[in-house]
């Protein structure tokens, strides 16, 4: 198989220890397996210098861009301005707190033939009880709602192809997006492809999607969406009503 062309991004948020480090990884792995690439780092107004570091990152390395968000927007959103900011067909992203290991994306590449998105589950989770607690009932509520058989849909890792975006419209601006993701690809008639993977235990600082604000607003995009692909409107086949 001929080596892809990719763009891969992360978002940042108070995520200073680990930007060059996510980076650095990066263009290790693309300098290997890439026809050419591009790295795209979404700094979603960082109260830290991981912004800083990222400019300096771009001074670094050409391969290396940023976006800067002016005030915080959450990490829907900062997932939605990397997409928006990169240009190859092939695109791949990781959360920025070195949580995933960059190598497992190699993997998941390998599977682009079969699958126009492959996103990854957690078989071994280092994290909290609480943590693993939340992640179960999430993904169980899910499967219940949305009538899906997703082991984990909201990794942080994942692959895509950009002819996805030609009918999956993302809305979310919480954690929720890596679900609406999956099931609005799902819907389309694309095949989505699981790999089981590994995690780390986050090194520095401490991770935010489990907090009560983005459970609340996870929870708001979650039941907008749903009330969305269950109208009587979505997919519709032209010249049909539901009246």
């Amino acid at each position: 198989m001929n080596k892809p062309d990719i763009s891969f991004f992360f978002p940042v948020y108070n995520d200073e220890r680990t930007v060059r480090l996510v980076t650095e990884k990066a263009i290790r792995l693309f300098d290997e397996i890439a026809n050419q690439y591009e790295v795209v780092i979404v700094n979603d107004a960082s109260p830290d210098k991981a912004g800083e570091i990222a400019d300096q990152l771009a001074r670094e390395y050409p391969q290396v861009k940023v976006v800067h968000h002016e005030v915080n927007r959450g990490y829907g959103a900062a997932v939605k301005s990397g997409i928006a900011n990169t240009k190859y067909d092939w695109i791949c992203m990781v959360d920025g707190d070195d949580e995933y290991d960059i190598l497992d994306l190699k993997r998941m590449l390998a599977l682009r033939q079969y699958y126009g998105l492959i996103i990854a589950f957690r078989y071994k989770k280092l994290y909290s009880t609480k943590r693993i607690f939340i992640s179960h009932i999430y993904n169980a509520v899910l499967r219940s709602l949305f009538d899906t058989r997703f082991r984990d849909i909201s990794t942080g890792i994942r692959v895509f192809n950009r002819s996805i975006l030609e009918y999956v419209e993302l809305n979310s601006n919480s954690p929720f997006i890596g679900a609406e993701m999956a099931i609005k690809t799902m819907l389309g008639g694309t095949p989505v492809g699981e790999v089981g993977i590994q995690t780390f235990p986050r090194e520095f600082g401490a991770g935010s999607a489990t907090s009560m604000k983005n459970i609340i607003f996870t929870i708001s995009d979650m039941l907008r969406m749903r009330k969305e692909i269950f109208s009587d409107t979505y997919h519709l086949p032209d010249g049909r009503d539901r009246g």
